[in-house]
C-alpha cells in the first residue's frame, strides 16, 4: 500500500528532477514550465492516491510564507539579473509602468469587480491589489538572462518586465494594507485612517525599504568585493548561497523595521550588482538564486494545480471569470500601452510589454497575507477562485504565447538592446 509520505516524497523528487529537465526539452515551444507543473498536480491530486489536502483558505499561514520566500527569492534573482545602470532615464519605461500602468490597472480591475460582482469597494480593492504584482518568472522568456560584462546588453521589453515584476512586487503592498484599512473602516472613508495610510504604508514603508536596500546593498557588495580582510571577500571563496543569506538579512531587517522587504530585497540585490560589474561572481550567485525559485516555484504551482483539482474553482462565477479575462485581455494592455505612450522603445516591443501582465506567487502571498490581516467574511472563497482562476489564465496564455512573440521581436529586429544614451 501507498503511504501518505511515500506519495509525497516520491511527487517531490520527480517534481525536482523535472525542474532540473524541463527547461531544456521545453526550449521555444510553446510549453512553458509553469504550465506543466500545474497539470502535474491537476492530474496528481485526480488519482487515487493517499496525498494531503491542498487549501489556502485553511493552511493560509502555510501557503504566506511558501509564496512569501518564493517571491523574495526571485526579487534577488532579478536584480542580480539586471545588467543596466540605474537612473531615471535608463529605467524610464519601468517608471512609467509603475507609476501609470499600475494604478490605472489597480483602479479599473477594482471597478470592475465591484460592478460585475457586486463587491464591497474594500473588497474589491483587495482584489485588485492581489492582482497588481506582476511576475516574469512565470515565463522566463520575457525576463532578462543572467548577467554579463555588457551593461546595456538587454532588450527593453525583457528589461521593463523584469525591472517592473521586481519593484511592483513591494509596491503593491500600500493598496492591500489600504484595503484592509478600508474594509476595518467598514467600507467608510475617514480622514483619520487615509492620513495614517498616505504617511506610514505609503511614504514611511517605502522609505524604509529603500533606506535598508541601498544600505544593506552597499555593505554586502564592499565586504563581498572589495574588504580589505580576505575572509570577508567573499567573491573569492564564497558560494552562491551568499544570495540567499543577503535576501534574508535585507528582508528581516526591512520588516523588523516596518518597512516593505519586497522592496529593500530587488534594491539590495540591485546595489550589489553595480559592484564589480563584470565580475564572475555575480554569475554565481543569480546561477543560486534561479535554482532556488526555480524549485519552488514547482512546488508552488504543483500546490496550485492540486488545489484547481480538489475545488480551487468552485467558488467561480462567470461574472468572476469576466474580471480575470478583462484583466488580461483588456486593462493591462491598455494601461500599459498607455503609459509607455511616447517613451522609449519601437511600437511592437511597447504593444508586447503592455501585454505581459503576468500574474503568479506574488498574488497569492498577497491574498493569504490580507485574509490574516482582515476581515473578508464570506467573500474569501470567491476572492481565492478569482485569483486562482486569473493565475491559470496567465500560466497559458502567456506561457504559450511568450517564445513566439519574443522570437518573432528578436528576429525583426525590434528587440534590440537600448544603447547608453537611448
Amino acid at each position: 500500500m501507498i503511504t501518505t509520505t511515500g506519495a509525497v516524497y516520491a511527487c517531490l523528487g520527480i517534481g525536482v528532477l523535472l525542474a532540473a529537465v524541463l527547461p531544456r526539452l521545453l526550449f521555444r515551444l510553446p510549453v512553458s514550465v509553469p504550465m506543466v507543473f500545474l497539470a502535474a498536480g491537476t492530474a496528481t491530486y485526480l488519482l487515487p492516491l493517499p496525498l494531503p489536502s491542498v487549501d489556502p483558505v485553511t493552511d493560509r499561514i502555510w501557503v504566506e510564507h511558501l509564496t512569501e520566500l518564493c517571491v523574495i527569492t526571485s526579487l534577488m534573482g532579478a536584480g542580480l539579473a539586471i545588467n543596466r545602470p540605474f537612473g531615471w532615464r535608463q529605467w524610464s519605461t519601468t517608471w512609467r509602468l509603475l507609476g501609470l500602468a499600475m494604478p490605472l490597472t489597480i483602479g479599473a480591475t477594482a471597478l470592475a469587480a465591484w460592478w460585475l460582482l457586486d463587491w464591497p469597494l474594500s473588497v474589491a480593492l483587495l482584489l485588485a491589489a492581489v492582482l497588481a504584482p506582476t511576475d516574469p518568472v512565470l515565463a522566463s522568456e520575457v525576463r532578462v538572462g543572467e548577467p554579463t560584462e555588457a551593461e546595456y546588453d538587454e532588450d527593453e521589453v525583457r528589461f521593463a518586465l523584469t525591472s517592473e515584476a521586481g519593484l511592483n512586487d513591494g509596491l503593491a503592498f500600500p493598496f492591500v494594507l489600504a484595503a484592509v484599512a478600508l474594509a476595518a473602516a467598514g467600507d467608510g472613508w475617514s480622514t483619520g485612517w487615509i492620513s495614517h495610510w498616505v504617511l506610514s504604508d505609503v511614504l514611511l514603508r517605502i522609505v524604509v525599504g529603500l533606506a535598508v536596500g541601498v544600505g544593506a546593498g552597499l555593505l554586502l557588495g564592499r565586504m563581498v568585493f572589495r574588504s580589505d580582510t580576505r575572509s570577508f571577500r567573499l567573491s573569492e571563496n564564497g558560494g552562491g548561497f551568499v544570495a540567499l543569506g543577503a535576501t534574508f538579512a535585507s528582508y528581516g531587517i526591512t520588516e523588523s523595521l516596518h518597512g516593505y522587504g519586497f522592496l529593500a530585497v530587488f534594491v539590495t540585490a540591485c546595489t550589489v550588482r553595480r559592484f564589480e560589474h563584470g565580475h564572475g561572481y555575480h554569475k554565481v550567485l543569480h546561477e543560486f538564486t534561479d535554482q532556488i525559485e526555480r524549485l519552488l516555484m514547482a512546488v508552488l504551482l504543483f500546490g496550485v494545480g492540486a488545489f484547481v483539482a480538489t475545488g480551487a474553482l468552485s467558488h467561480l462565477t462567470w461574472r468572476g471569470a469576466v474580471v480575470g479575462l478583462l484583466l488580461h485581455l483588456l486593462i493591462r494592455p491598455v494601461s500599459g500601452w498607455f503609459a509607455q505612450f511616447g517613451g522609449r522603445g519601437g511600437r511592437k516591443e511597447r504593444v508586447v510589454t503592455a501585454f505581459f501582465g503576468i500574474r503568479g506567487i506574488g498574488s497569492l502571498f498577497y491574498l493569504a497575507y490580507a485574509c490574516g490581516k482582515g476581515d473578508f467574511g464570506t467573500y474569501q472563497n470567491e476572492m481565492w477562485s478569482v485569483v486562482i482562476f486569473t493565475i491559470l489564465v496567465s500560466v497559458l496564455l502567456h506561457g504559450a504565447s511568450a517564445p513566439p512573440v519574443i522570437a518573432h521581436l528578436d528576429r525583426l529586429g525590434d528587440n534590440a538592446p537600448q544603447s547608453r544614451t537611448g
